[in-house]
């Protein structure tokens, strides 16, 4: 280009710039160091919700030269690395008791007979105190939690919260204060396009930050969690992300990393994350001392739609959850609906699964109502349900059974709304539940596993927790036992 060409050109460039700035649409560039300006206020104001911030796509060689560390700087103290480990006792030795093989092995690490299992995970404090939320995996069967800081320091944590329902878990860090904390989004503003960042602690190698896009929401089957309605993100998560923050634009905290499809162990970009609007119930429950988060309580049965069924109610499509059985003393059944009933929303927001309805409902604070919208004889009614926790009625009854019994080492519950919610036992009403089976215990070589509802034993019936340890009190031949596992029933007969 000649320089006559080169200065017509520029004018003509200065002519657009300045016609762009007398209508108003002319913008000052982007500083990408600079904060992002702050946000407009939300809500109603005299009758009137401003619009929800435009998205943009970039247009210039200056745009995608931006850079995400203003970002990064601001979320990225506050994420931390979490190392959870338990001493495993292997069977007896009798070499063990040996005083010359203690005299040189000394006692503990490294003997035959015992073994250290150790998990690694990411998390992210969330408040000032200390508050850390991670995956339940991470510390699962865990006994000894420490943290690693961004900045170096190791601290050690106890375990204030346990949600295997949702994956989450709260810890707690017992030395120091005032830590870095980052900010909860909300989840229900994400968009599929959104771009996000993955913070986390990949393989072990250290704190590691990932970018990508939103790539679908709502993505339920998973088979993760009972709270099934997840982000799915293609910013590269591996082992060692769980838990975990998904960071979006404002630097704040939309989901929790928690699990990755792949055939391989890494990264094939699809990655889900516990949406942050769950995570906020969980922490709620931990700040105020709870042990237990509790949710609300439908009293109900909820099915998915197929086609077939969508034809047969008359509807336009296969979205929505069928009611299929109504507890009669729930509040599904106090708010007037009925079996055929398909619920297609929550308070305004779409919900097109059973998962999608417990997720809806599984985020409401208890003691308000939530509206359904329900599809009943092809007309769309609104009904208002109480938000209230499952009753637990009987008493749970904790008992660990001890003993000769082929059941010592587990600990079982009697079954009540609260514990079907709790141990996700639907259809059983009757027998114990299983809630704990120690390492290395009679109980754990049965293989009786968390869930297992034990129904007879030897062909006697078991109602309660007394019935069980009246049974297995005794010796006998031979034991024959009658349980509930995953929907199935199975029956097996073991040695006296």
């Amino acid at each position: 280009m000649s320089i006559s060409a080169r200065h017509l050109y520029s004018a003509a460039l200065a002519f657009v710039i300045a016609t762009l700035a007398i209508s108003g649409r002319a913008e000052a560039p982007l500083d990408p160091m600079q904060a992002a300006p702050p946000p407009k206020p939300s809500g109603r104001v005299d009758g009137f919700t401003p619009p929800a911030p435009e998205r943009v796509v970039p247009t210039s060689r200056a745009d995608i030269t931006l850079s995400f560390a203003p970002i990064v700087k601001k979320a990225q103290p506050a994420v931390v690395n979490v190392f959870a480990s338990r001493v495993e006792r292997m069977p007896a030795n009798p070499l063990l008791d040996d005083p010359v093989f203690r005299r040189f092995f000394g006692e503990g690490g490294g003997m035959p007979g015992r073994n250290m299992a150790q998990s690694l995970g990411s998390g992210v404090i969330v408040d000032q105190s200390g508050l850390v939320v991670t995956n339940n995996h991470v510390i699962e069967g865990m006994t000894d939690v420490k943290v690693a800081l961004a900045d170096k320091r190791e601290i050690p944590a106890k375990i204030l919260l346990r949600d295997p329902r949702t994956d989450l878990a709260v810890l707690k860090l017992t030395e120091g204060a005032n830590f870095p904390t980052i900010e909860l989004g909300d989840s229900d503003a994400l968009e599929v396009g959104d771009l996000a960042l993955a913070i986390g602690n990949p393989f072990g190698v250290g704190q590691t930050v990932t970018q990508g896009i939103v790539s679908a929401l709502a993505r339920t089957h998973v088979g993760i969690t009972d709270y099934g309605f997840f982000i799915q993100t293609d910013a590269a998560i591996n082992p060692g992300n769980s838990g975990g923050p998904l960071v979006d634009m404002n630097g704040r905290v939309v989901g929790i990393n928690s699990a990755i499809f792949s055939k391989s162990g890494g990264s094939v970009g699809i990655g889900f994350a516990i949406p942050v609007n769950m995570v906020k119930s969980v922490i709620a429950t931990a700040k105020g001392g709870g042990k237990q988060v509790r949710r609300a309580w439908m009293g109900a049965t909820l099915q998915g739609l197929s086609q077939e069924i969508a034809d047969g109610l008359g509807l336009d499509r296969p979205t929505g959850a069928l009611l299929t059985d109504v507890d009669p003393k729930g509040p599904t059944a106090e708010a007037g609906l009925k079996r055929g009933d398909v619920i297609v929303s929550v308070d305004g927001q779409t919900a097109d699964d059973p998962e999608a309805v417990g997720y809806r409902l599984g985020t409401k604070p208890l003691g308000g109502q939530a509206t359904l919208g329900v599809l009943r004889g092809g007309k769309k009614i609104a009904v208002q349900i109480r938000l209230t926790a499952a009753p637990e009625t009987p008493p749970r009854d904790e008992l660990k059974i001890k003993g000769g019994s082929p059941f010592a080492g587990a600990t079982v519950i009697n079954i009540s709304p609260a514990v079907i919610e709790e141990m996700s036992v639907q259809g059983m009403t009757n027998g114990v539940v299983v809630s704990e089976v120690d390492d290395g215990s009679y109980a754990q070589q049965l293989n009786l596993q968390r869930g297992d509802v034990i129904l007879a034993i030897n062909d006697q019936k078991i109602g309660t927790t007394r019935d069980l340890t009246s049974i297995t009190a005794g010796r006998a031949y031979y034991w024959k036992i009658t349980l509930a596992r995953g929907g199935q029933v199975i029956t097996t007969v073991i040695g006296g």
